[in-house]
């Protein structure tokens, strides 16, 4: 059964995890929701049971021995530094870009995060990051790739990734349009990231987390105000500083140095 089911197509394969990880977790999750609320407490079981199935998956069907190694969770210095190395690209750019704009009047500066608010964005960023890049550029990526081509696998990856944190009503949709072209140019500069890694996903994680931490330390801290000088599809539709022209300007800045200084093998080094 798992050889045959091995051999089935990629959308076969992603049909079958995601329905079992499903039915698996809705009646915890169910139980959860109605002793605790909503909350976090039901996603993050949701992510516990992912990782234990994406290990038996791997196991079973493909007989990995060390699945999460394989997907690119190495536990090395090189990772590591990458890791560290990605964070300051996101957050450094995010920043870049925010002064650029501080300098043309779009936006004024007001009083900094507390040191509580960084941390905790900070604590927030890397486990996105971990999570998402583990699910996106470790397993899903892999599933990809077994059955179409390195390009295609990144296009529908990529894709995938950005359908599925833009599911929304179709007016917003329609009103946030730059937001969908901006996470499907992260999500190819994340599979760059990886493949230029060798594999691992110490600089995708890093990456995703300094945008992530950046943003969150902007937002939840209330660090800045838009003056109105320009259209919002300029600056950030919603105030979103990644949803307008600046940011996939921003993006596709870093997605062309990630793609040259991987091609370069400047990340590539062994530990």
């Amino acid at each position: 059964m798992n050889l045959q089911l091995a051999h089935r197509s990629a959308p076969v394969r992603l049909a079958v995890f995601m329905g079992l990880l499903l039915l698996i977790w809705s009646l915890p999750a169910l139980a959860i929701t109605q002793i605790w609320g909503a909350g976090p407490a039901a996603l993050i079981l949701l992510y516990v049971l992912f990782i234990c199935g994406l290990q038996i998956w791997s196991k079973k069907l493909y007989g990995y021995a060390q699945p999460l190694q394989h997907y690119g969770l190495e536990i090395t210095q090189s990772n590591a530094i990458n890791l560290c190395l990605g964070l300051a690209i996101g957050g450094l750019s995010l920043g870049l870009m925010l002064n650029v704009e501080a300098l043309f009047g779009w936006l004024t500066w007001r009083q900094p995060p507390g040191l509580s608010v960084a941390l905790t964005g900070l604590g927030v960023a890397i486990a996105v990051g971990f999570a998402e890049e583990l699910l996106f550029r470790g397993w899903l990526l892999d599933e990809l790739e077994r059955d179409y081509s390195p390009n295609l696998a990144l296009l529908i990856g990529s894709a995938i990734f950005a359908a599925l944190h833009y599911i929304k009503p179709w007016s917003e949709i329609v009103q946030n349009w730059p937001q969908a072209f901006g996470l499907f140019l992260l999500g190819i500069t994340l599979v760059w990231s990886k493949r230029g890694c060798r594999g691992r996903l110490g600089l995708a994680i890093g990456l995703h987390a300094g945008l992530v931490w950046a943003y969150y330390c902007v937002d939840v801290g209330n660090w800045l105000a838009y003056t109105g000088l320009v259209p919002a599809w300029i600056t950030g539709i919603n105030e979103n500083p990644l949803a307008g022209l600046m940011g996939l300007l921003c993006l596709s800045s870093i997605a062309l140095n990630i793609r040259y200084w991987t091609t370069r093998k400047t990340f590539q080094k062994r530990p």
